[in-house]
């Protein structure tokens, strides 16, 4: 990474811990140094930058991206899926442990995935492990190495590499997560449930719709906050779809379970409504509900039910995404586009940019660990910054994102919120138009992100 300059940056609209007010924001060796009065003078030989009515938020923290590299680089990469964040103010993922090959199931596969990342990142980039059938013995190991908690499917994750755990396997994994406080994240749909319903298939969304009912999130959401409770496990609830599980995630709180719960983008900006058949660019797993179901998630949001919002980014090459839902891959790629979906849901419903900043930053970080350092705008934090124009429009052109493949579901949707620039430890990352890729499928990136490792339990 090149040099940081001391910087000021000055905003009418700078999102702050305490509110959003006119402030300059002092950037010192990478960190925020001070948050200044808005008229501050930069000392001698500090450079000015002023956004005059732009917003300043803190770096987005994201949390669950699948950036499938190595194995499937043809579907995402580190360099691609970097500068799509940084493009969309995120300024540190957290891979997710499958889609890639080998899976982050082993200390030995976490170096092959480090190894290939770090010269490719943009961003600051952090792990997930994998708990699977066979990898008991791997976890604390894999927690030593410096991942930021575990990943489990219930039901069959796509990729048989990755398979599910099954009820017993669960309960041993969360004995053994809870000996040494390790996080367990979980994509909870009841496999008996998806049997049961009709399975999948054709051109029709509302065929697709129905068949992960929102009873089988609610089911195993049930089943994990259950042994939670019972094995005094921290959980983490994955890409809430569904409203059902909602007053069960409250109730354990109440009880004393540990949990936390994040959604996405696409299920509170999306509808079933705005599906039309045979676009399978809007097919994910678990599926975009209708309009109610999205007007309680947002009720959750605001109540503190839901903690996080992160993007599942998880792309594909466009011949997986068939016209028919039953053979298409499922995953919905928005990591540059998370900010400016959920603003403009956001504003409409009277939410400001402070809700916003604790859903996709504040929040996120603290799951990880990382809430000394990243997630707010104030001395000591680094200084990961986002430079927002929050009234701006902009319409989608899927090639005119950094991600792999110009598939995306927000195609042609016009959304609020521009990202003007990014920051990241003081220098500025934002990336200029999207890059051709090199024959190996890697577009050339500057290596600006670093590689984190859990600094607490």
């Amino acid at each position: 990474m090149p040099p940081t300059v001391e910087t000021l940056l000055r905003s009418t609209r700078v999102v702050l811990p305490e509110g959003t007010r006119p402030a300059a924001v002092a950037l010192s060796g990478g960190r925020v140094d001070a948050v200044l009065p808005h008229n501050a003078t930069p000392p001698a030989g500090w450079r000015l930058v002023d956004l005059d009515d732009t917003a300043l938020l803190p770096g987005l923290v994201d949390t669950h991206v699948h950036v499938n590299d190595p194995g499937r680089t043809p579907w995402e990469g580190f360099a691609t899926a970097t500068r799509a964040a940084a493009a969309g103010g995120v300024t540190t993922i957290v891979d997710m442990p499958l889609n890639s090959l080998p899976p982050t199931t082993t200390v030995d596969a976490l170096a092959v995935k480090r190894d290939v990342a770090g010269p490719r990142a943009v961003v600051d980039i952090a792990f997930w492990g994998g708990a699977v059938p066979d990898n008991a013995a791997d976890l604390r190991p894999l927690h030593d190495a410096g991942v930021m908690g575990f990943k489990c499917f219930l039901s069959p994750s796509g990729v048989e590499e990755f398979p599910p755990l099954d009820p017993h396997r669960l309960d041993t994994v969360m004995a053994a997560l809870a000996e040494f406080d390790a996080l367990l994240l979980v994509h909870a749909e009841d496999p008996a449930r998806l049997d049961a319903a009709p399975a999948p298939h054709g051109p029709r969304y509302a065929d697709f719709l129905a068949s992960p009912p929102p009873a089988a999130e609610r089911d195993a959401n049930a089943r994990v906050l259950d042994l939670a409770r019972a094995r005094e496990c921290r959980v983490h609830l994955l890409h809430l779809s569904a409203a059902d599980p909602l007053p069960l995630i409250a109730a354990a709180r109440r009880d004393g379970v540990r949990v936390t719960a994040e959604t996405c983008p696409h299920f509170l900006v999306l509808t079933a409504e705005d599906v039309p058949d045979g676009a399978t660019e809007f097919k994910c797993c678990p599926p975009i509900r209708d309009a109610d179901n999205r007007d309680a998630l947002w009720e959750a949001l605001a109540d503190g039910t839901i903690d996080c919002v992160v993007s599942d980014h998880s792309p594909c090459t466009a011949d997986l995404k068939t016209p028919d839902f039953g053979t298409a891959w499922g995953g919905i790629a928005s990591l540059q586009l998370g900010l400016p979906a959920v603003w403009t849901e956001a504003a409409r419903r009277g939410h400001d940019l402070a809700d916003v900043v604790r859903w996709m930053s504040a929040a996120p970080a603290a799951l990880i660990g990382l809430d000394d350092r990243k997630g707010a705008i104030a001395p000591g934090r680094d200084a990961d910054l986002v430079a927002l124009d929050p009234d701006a429009t902009l319409t989608v052109d899927p090639a005119a994102l950094h991600h792999r493949n110009p598939v995306t579901a927000w195609a042609g949707r016009t959304l609020r919120g521009v990202v003007r620039r990014t920051w990241l430890r003081g220098t500025d990352i934002t990336p200029g138009p999207p890059l051709p890729t090199a024959p190996t499928g890697e577009p050339p990136s500057r290596p600006t992100g670093r590689l984190l490792e859990r600094t607490r339990p």
